[in-house]
């Protein structure tokens, strides 16, 4: 509010609909995002212990599922913590990076249904909606750009879909 406040008055003429986001914000809110941000990037994903992990990431608001297994220097979008879903008995592997936003795209939610697989070293991008199917497989170092059916196994740069087995 104090910040909307300002922005008026030092841009004088300026439309409404195109005030930048932040600006939106509370005071409150503009002291409180980096800690979090800070908390859940560079603090959080370096805990050698997975349940500390997964409790903390769930204390920042990330929505997080029963018996998931979060691998050390995860790095999970930490502006969109509340379009990210990890459902019940996920295995996301070290080094897995996901992102809900980019530069000149909307954000987008990343669902990750139960028993999910997600290899070491992976990139998911939601460039549109991507859900990541009940008891699929990503392979390590994989791009997901698009969404994974269930019970498929995925692999590569983007990442395609290679089989449909019984895992």
């Amino acid at each position: 509010m104090v910040l909307k406040f300002l922005y008026k008055l030092t841009h004088k003429g300026v439309a409404e609909e195109n005030i930048p986001y932040y600006w939106k914000y509370s005071l409150w809110k503009v002291f409180t995002i980096p800690i979090r941000k800070w908390f859940s990037a560079a603090f959080i994903p370096y805990l050698p212990w997975n349940c500390v992990r997964i409790f903390l990431y769930r204390l920042c608001g990330y929505k997080i599922g029963k018996h998931v297994f979060i691998g050390m220097r995860c790095y999970l979008d930490d502006k969109c913590y509340d379009l990210m879903t990890i459902e019940d008995d996920v295995t996301i592997s070290y080094g897995v990076f996901f992102s809900c936003h980019g530069r000149g795209q909307g954000h987008n939610r990343i669902v990750i249904r139960r028993g999910a697989y997600i290899g070491m070293r992976s990139t998911v991008l939601a460039r549109t909606d991507i859900e990541i199917g009940e008891e699929s497989v990503v392979g390590a170092m994989s791009m997901v750009n698009k969404s994974i059916p269930p019970g498929c196994k995925a692999v590569g740069i983007p990442c395609r879909v290679v089989g449909d087995e019984s895992l």
